[in-house]
């Protein structure tokens, strides 16, 4: 993926973490020619702000994913089962934020901070895992601690 500019579609958009994506690429200047916004029907027809303008969201459908360069999902574990094969299938890299592919071997579990170069076995499968938001902020501040003094294990509990 080399474009200087790339078609993103967030499927959950309208959720907490569907806003904190458009904030984040609003934020950060990540260079999006267009942004698709996707949810249920019950959110369908709200328009969200992106860059001083106001995107309307879509229904999610199987064919939503025409021309999108990345797939940011984060609409629950059924969504994305559903889902993100059609958008693997119509060219689009898919970052899944859900549980659905975590445990997947083939499909690479990433926290930037930690194995950033994982991303590329994205060429698997067509999908980035993340762990759960838990383990992301536990594994960013251990690594520091893992790469001077090599930890041999970790218990964690949490009730969430």
């Amino acid at each position: 993926m080399k474009n200087e500019s790339y078609n993103i579609a967030i499927v959950g958009a309208t959720g907490a973490v569907g806003e904190q994506l458009r904030e984040v690429l609003e934020d950060r200047e990540f260079p999006v020619d267009e942004l698709r916004l996707l949810a249920s029907e019950r959110s369908a027809g709200q328009y969200l702000p992106f860059r001083s303008k106001q995107i309307r969201v879509e229904i999610l459908k199987e064919d939503s994913f025409e021309d999108i360069d990345i797939g940011l999902f984060s609409a629950g574990s059924g969504v994305s089962a559903k889902f993100v094969p059609a958008a693997v299938a119509a060219g689009a890299v898919v970052v899944d934020n859900t549980s659905f592919f975590r445990m997947e071997p083939d499909i690479p579990l990433v926290v930037p901070e930690v194995n950033a170069k994982d991303v590329f076995h994205y060429k698997n499968r067509g999908i980035v895992a993340n762990p759960n938001c838990s383990t992301i902020q536990m594994v960013v501040a251990l690594k520091p601690i893992h790469d001077a003094a090599r930890i041999k294990r970790v218990i964690v509990s949490t009730y969430q």
